[in-house]
C-alpha cells in the first residue's frame, strides 16, 4: 500500500473559507470507487487551532502505480483543479506502509 499525504492552506482572500473547505472535501471524496487503485480518500478540514494547515487528503492507493493513474485521470485532474483555485500552498508525502 501507498499513502499519499497533502497539506493546504487556503488563501487569505477567500470570501467564505468554510465553503471552499467543504467544497472541496466533497469533490475529492466523490473520486472513492471511482479510481483504479484507490483504496480510501478522506479530506480533514477541522483542524484544532493549533494546526498550521488548513486541510489536509488522506489517500491510500494499492501500489505506486495506482498512485501515478490517479494523478492523471481525469476525474482527479477536475478535483484538483477547484483545490488549485482556493489554496496558496501545498505540501505532499507519499510513502509505502512497510
Amino acid at each position: 500500500m501507498v499513502r499519499h499525504i497533502i497539506l493546504w492552506k487556503l488563501r487569505a482572500d477567500l470570501d467564505d473559507r468554510e465553503a471552499a473547505k467543504a467544497t472541496a472535501k466533497a469533490r475529492l471524496e466523490a473520486l472513492n470507487g471511482r479510481i483504479p487503485g484507490l483504496v480510501s480518500l478522506t479530506v480533514h478540514t477541522k483542524g484544532l487551532e493549533t494546526s498550521s494547515a488548513d486541510m489536509m487528503l488522506e489517500s491510500v492507493f494499492t501500489d505506486a502505480g495506482a498512485l501515478a493513474g490517479y494523478q492523471i485521470h481525469p476525474l482527479h485532474l477536475e478535483a484538483a483543479g477547484f483545490v488549485r483555485s482556493v489554496i496558496e500552498s501545498r505540501l505532499c508525502l507519499d510513502f509505502a506502509e512497510e
